[in-house]
């Protein structure tokens, strides 16, 4: 099973996302698309997160929608059901894969070493998350790899910013990256929305 291919392609910058209360998923998804960026990954770290992907899979078709954090296999069932369209995980294991893989939705699966980039390559995934980024060696570690691994591509997440957003998309084996900076939570906070989609726009502009 591989992932879309097109997931990694869509936008230089995936926004990874925690909503907190349920009434700004979809005036923050708006906000990103009319910045550029038509993708959003919902973490589900808090309780509200479900409901908010399915607030924004039905308020905002102009956006892909997808779930986040997904460490427990009935967490994937429950995130398509709520209408995400794509799933990330910061780490496999052999029922977490199943269980995104039985869902049909393309995933990115996490890796963070060698070892687990060469277990997932098996299992036939090209496309994966690199998670915590910048904790497991960076774009040092992303660009030291890619001759011996030539296969993987990342999206690497954990640690990126605007700081260094650009040392990994330089690399051949990045197609974008993940980034939480897009949706401040003081912004969210204060329902500025137009701020969000500035921040989007400046994303957006990073592409290749």
């Amino acid at each position: 099973m591989t992932a879309n291919p097109s997931l990694l392609d869509r936008v230089p910058v995936i926004p990874v996302v925690v909503i907190d209360d349920v009434a700004h998923a979809v005036p923050v998804a708006r906000a990103l698309v009319a910045g550029g960026i038509p993708m959003i990954e919902l973490t589900l770290r808090t309780s509200c997160a479900l409901d908010a992907i399915k607030a924004i899979a039905t308020e905002v078709p102009d956006i892909c929608v997808g779930a986040g954090t997904i460490v427990e296999p009935d967490q994937a069932a429950r995130a398509a059901e709520a209408g995400a369209q794509f799933l990330v995980s910061p780490g496999s294991t052999e029922s977490l894969l199943k269980a995104m893989t039985d869902t049909g939705l393309p995933h990115l699966p996490g890796a963070a070493t060698v070892s687990e980039v060469l277990f997932l390559l098996e299992h036939g995934y090209r496309e994966l998350k690199f998670f915590p980024a910048e904790a497991s060696g960076g774009a040092k570690f992303l660009g030291s790899i890619h001759s011996p691994v030539p296969a993987a591509r990342f999206c690497p997440t954990g640690g990126v910013s605007t700081s260094n957003v650009r040392d990994y998309l330089a690399l051949p084996n990045v197609g974008c990256v993940g980034g939480s900076w897009l949706t401040p939570s003081d912004a969210v906070k204060q329902k500025d929305w137009d701020r969000i989609s500035a921040l989007a726009s400046e994303a957006a502009a990073l592409a290749r």
